[in-house]
């Protein structure tokens, strides 16, 4: 992978519908460069698919915080499925050592996480769990 990859794979992440003259046309190639390009970089599996960025997908949280949740028992699937049912939820880990899972809040408020906090402490095998409110974030995937 050169750097005209790498810049049209960044072009890309920013617009994957962006037309092939228009992706020509920034980065400095003709069309049918960029064509082949994306045909090679799929061929070979370095783009895998194209996705759809919603509205609500890159709407900041105001409050954010990591949730370690220790499950007594076998309950982890189960719990995971309801905690997948709650829109608060960003993301769910499974992990090792202390905790069992690790789930990614997002609230509005901190009484909006209050009782999400709450609610998930009330599911039946939560054993124990910590918050941890996320202050800033240094680097985004």
């Amino acid at each position: 992978m050169d750097d005209v990859d790498r810049q049209l794979i960044s072009a890309l992440r920013h617009d994957a519908r962006a037309s092939l003259s228009d992706l020509a046309t920034e980065l400095g190639v003709s069309r049918t460069t960029v064509r082949g390009r994306i045909e090679r970089l799929r061929e070979r599996g370095d783009i895998v698919g194209f996705s759809v960025v919603l509205k609500e997908d890159v709407q900041q949280d105001l409050v954010r915080g990591l949730m370690m949740i220790g499950i007594e028992g076998r309950g982890a699937d189960r719990i995971s499925r309801q905690l997948q049912g709650m829109p608060t939820v960003r993301a769910i880990h499974s992990t090792n050592g202390r905790w069992d899972l690790i789930v990614e809040l997002g609230t509005q408020t901190l009484e909006d996480l209050d009782a999400v906090l709450a609610r998930i402490r009330r599911l039946e095998g939560v054993a124990h769990s910590e918050t941890n409110l996320l202050l800033a974030t240094r680097k985004r995937s």
